[in-house]
């Protein structure tokens, strides 16, 4: 079953219940600030499992004390769909328990 493209409507909406997510193109982006860069690097690794999981990647890059992420589907033609928000709201999970603002 191929996966649709969201609406401009469908991405606002579910960026609504995203803080600090952002529509930047064609791509949902965060960026976290953490408080050290060995909390980032241990960030980046949980992102990468629940990656891995959902079988959906990331950009992801990892500063000294910040990790961002730009994500889209390539499948789908590099628009958002639902598996970007899917990825997203598992990454916003996670962000807590690094300490991650």
């Amino acid at each position: 079953m191929p996966v649709e493209p969201l609406s401009q409507k469908e991405i606002e909406d579910r960026l609504a219940e995203l803080p600090g997510w952002s529509l930047d193109g064609d791509r949902l982006t965060r960026s976290f600030r953490l408080g050290s860069h060995f909390a980032a690097a241990a960030m980046v690794v949980h992102i990468a499992r629940v990656q891995d999981e959902l079988d959906h990647h990331s950009d992801l890059t990892l500063g000294y004390n910040t990790v961002s992420l730009g994500v889209n589907t390539h499948s789908a033609g590099g628009v958002v769909t639902e598996k970007d928000f899917e990825l997203a709201r598992r990454v916003q999970e996670l962000a807590p328990a690094h300490g991650a603002g």
